[in-house]
């Protein structure tokens, strides 16, 4: 079986994706400022967790999302057949 991936910008799909998979939207400590949360990332369990990863809201991790004009890449599932929790935020094509 080959790994499947999917690159999209749907608020709704990446929020669904994320929640089946116990993860949580977050930013990167020490990245942002005031009005601007830092670098994205999304703390699943067994990851970095609250040592490097501050949660922050959906609507604050869609709106910096959606300012810096990227994509939400992400596995399905491995060549194994195993659920896969990889995603990587990427330019979008205009």
């Amino acid at each position: 079986m080959t790994s499947t991936s999917k690159t999209t910008t749907n608020h709704d799909e990446i929020r669904q994706w994320v929640e089946m998979h116990d993860g949580k939207p977050a930013c990167v400590k020490g990245t942002g400022s005031d009005n601007d949360p830092g670098i994205l990332r999304i703390d699943f369990p067994g990851g970095a967790g609250e040592e490097s990863l501050n949660h922050i809201s959906w609507d604050q991790w869609f709106k910096k999302f959606d300012d810096t004009d990227v994509a939400f890449l992400y596995q399905q599932h491995k060549s194994s057949g195993e659920d896969s929790t990889f995603f990587k935020l990427v330019n979008r094509d205009n």
